[in-house]
């Protein structure tokens, strides 16, 4: 397994939840803002350990494009954009976990960004059983509730009667919240500042591209993090339940490790 501090933690982790409850596997959630490597972590650990180990994101349950279609006309239109509470098929994400905690193969979600819609059933990998522990990231995974407050960017003073915010942290608070709880352990890759996640997500997608990003595409780019905005400062501030705060420099190396 790589030596890497943060799959060798998760690791450990694990052992430990299987020490305890060996008849099971472990549920372990990871999370993290945008572009602090909680995705490449997990599949680092995943891939040195199959089958053992069930990896997905919930970037992976998002809602279809159909449904956010949908949701953004009865709801409010902010709702097209995949990422926020309210975007994510949270009992999909049950259903999967229910199975493999049974002892049940299960076919693991996958999402396609770049057609912005489920990838098909078909294509969606399937974990053998019984597996000894299942992972999944997320950027809002162990978020906890929090109050709402007037607009802190562009993109919320969009919401002039506040429905999207407030839908959004509704979610949160009766859907997401009692879903993180189920949990055995959350581990949480804290970025040292809101701007250094701006910086990381434009890194993502520099190097998707393979060359820089236009003036345009920084715009666009500003614009889409602001959705993830509130949580991702709450979280900061730590409104989230987890056990394991790693804390991350500029660089993602980790700076130390807290336990609470």
């Amino acid at each position: 397994m790589s030596p890497h501090p943060i799959p060798t933690l998760i690791y450990e982790i694990i052992q430990s939840i299987r020490a305890r409850n060996p008849e099971r596997p472990a549920l372990v959630g990871v999370g993290g803002a945008q572009g602090s490597g909680k995705s490449y972590h997990c599949r680092l650990l995943a891939l040195a350990h199959q089958p053992r180990i069930a990896h997905f994101s919930l970037d992976d349950v998002y809602l279809t494009r159909a449904e956010r279609e949908r949701l953004a006309r009865e709801a409010h239109p902010l709702f097209i954009t995949r990422g926020p509470p309210g975007t994510h098929d949270i009992p999909l994400a049950i259903d999967t976990i229910s199975k493999l905690q049974r002892g049940e193969p299960a076919r693991l979600p996958r999402f396609d960004k770049t057609c912005d819609d489920r990838a098909p059933v078909d294509a969606w990998p399937e974990a053998r059983a019984p597996v000894g522990a299942i992972l999944v990231d997320g950027w809002c995974m162990g978020a906890t509730p929090m109050p709402d407050g007037p607009p802190i960017n562009a993109v919320e003073r969009e919401d002039k009667d506040g429905v999207w915010r407030r839908t959004m942290l509704n979610a949160l608070e009766q859907q997401y919240a009692p879903f993180f709880t189920r949990f055995d352990a959350t581990i949480y890759l804290r970025a040292p500042s809101w701007e250094i996640v701006r910086l990381w997500r434009g890194q993502q997608e520099e190097q998707m591209l393979g060359r820089p990003l236009t003036a345009d595409e920084n715009a666009a780019l500003d614009r889409f993090v602001m959705h993830y905005e509130r949580i991702t400062r709450a979280m900061l501030a730590g409104c989230h339940m987890a056990k394991w705060i790693v804390h991350l420099d500029e660089a993602r190396n980790v700076v130390r490790v807290e336990g609470r």
